[in-house]
């Protein structure tokens, strides 16, 4: 038995899954009790409450109004995935990629789409590329905030204003807790079920006027699902940017889509909630910084995500392991946290390096991290003496 004493308090809430994210705080069903199950989601007040989620997307983001919004299907690999088969190809390509997401869309596009012009930009777990060599004469695909790496960059200093490309942005454990340079940014994505800790399979895509221009002046030429067409006759289907959407949504979500979006202006808005992330990632930063054995798995503190905080243990009984070994252990700290009831699903993401995946985002309570940081201490001495 390891010499740490477990710890007597626990968190409130022990939900700090990258993903489903937790709830807002005081979250219960009864906020879905007037939702409008069994209706049309084409009937008017099915209407008006999916273009409430839209209207109050806009005014809490602060998205300009010449940008359009709309909800699509498959989360935001759907928004995503739309966006690349609807406007890639126009021109050459850059695809950035520092962790898993960013490496299924270098997939989508090399392997998928086949294009011949793509140029891939990467870097390993815990890094950036470097920024610099991005060519914005191209069109330029990227994660804002890496999920599974714990990665983001910094800011959009590093995307000029007179590029000619477009700029697509999966910021999908990004928006509502970073601030997003729109005029820097021409299609953005996200899910409902990260930073408000939305329901699942609805994805929210976001385009400027010049991802609108290159929808309406370009045909790609593969063919185009049903579900990504966002174009009608060389017209943007505006319809779907007010609430008209391709397929059925679910208006049990779209209620707890509203209800989340209430809960953010109720917190101070945007600002609330990105001072609620950064709250969390100093809690987890203050602490590493006392404790050598562990360490961000992203190296610079200007890129260190405030969502998805990402650890690996840096105590040389763990790193002189085989990595066979290293993985074990890192699941079986997990194990633990959650045999405990104390942290639930905050193991690394099977494709990154092992350790510890812990979501800060603004649904999560900083005294929630605040009582689960003994628990990865006293987990962490139970392994290393097991």
């Amino acid at each position: 038995m390891s010499a740490v004493q477990k710890p007597s308090t626990r968190p409130a809430r022990n939900h700090f899954s990258s993903g489903p994210c937790a709830k807002r705080p005081g979250w219960s069903l009864e906020a879905l009790k007037d939702a409008l199950v069994g209706r049309s989601h084409r009937a008017k007040p099915a209407k008006a409450r999916i273009k409430q989620v839209i209207d109050k997307t806009r005014q809490i983001l602060g998205v300009p109004a010449d940008y359009r919004i709309a909800i699509v299907p498959a989360s935001d690999t759907g928004a995503v995935e739309m966006m690349l088969w609807s406007v890639l190809g126009a021109r050459p390509v850059d695809m950035l990629a520092w962790e898993s997401f960013g490496e299924g869309w270098v997939t989508d596009v090399v392997k998928q789409l086949k294009l011949k012009d793509a140029r891939i930009v990467k870097s390993d777990y815990g890094k950036l590329p470097n920024l610099k060599d991005v060519n914005f004469d191209n069109d330029v695909v990227f994660t804002w905030n890496g999920t599974t790496s714990g990665v983001r960059v910094p800011n959009g200093d590093w995307i000029p204003a007179d590029r000619k490309g477009l700029t697509i942005c999966d910021a999908t454990s990004a928006v509502f807790a970073m601030d997003m340079p729109w005029s820097k940014l021409d299609v953005v994505t996200y899910s409902w079920q990260k930073v408000l800790g939305g329901e699942a399979q609805h994805g929210m895509l976001i385009v400027s006027p010049r991802a609108v221009e290159r929808l309406e002046s370009y045909t790609p030429p593969w063919p185009m699902p049903k579900i990504f067409r966002l174009t009608s006759k060389g017209k943007l289907s505006e319809g779907i940017f007010e609430g008209d959407t391709i397929n059925t949504v679910s208006m049990l979500c779209v209620e707890d889509a509203v209800d989340g979006l209430n809960w953010a202006e109720s917190v101070g808005g945007l600002k609330g909630l990105i001072a609620r992330s950064e709250a969390n990632l100093k809690a987890m930063s203050d602490w590493v910084a006392k404790n050598p054995w562990i360490a961000f798995l992203a190296e610079d503190a200007a890129s260190r995500s405030c969502t998805s905080i990402c650890l690996r243990i840096a105590a040389p009984w763990f790193t002189s392991m085989p990595a066979d070994k290293q993985a074990e252990a890192a699941k079986k700290l997990a194990g633990l946290l959650e045999k405990e009831g104390v942290a639930m699903d905050v193991a690394s993401y099977r494709d990154a390096p092992p350790g510890l995946r812990i979501w800060g985002g603004a649904t999560v309570d900083t005294a929630d991290i605040q009582a689960l940081l003994p628990w990865i201490e006293w987990a962490h001495a139970e392994v290393q003496a097991s």
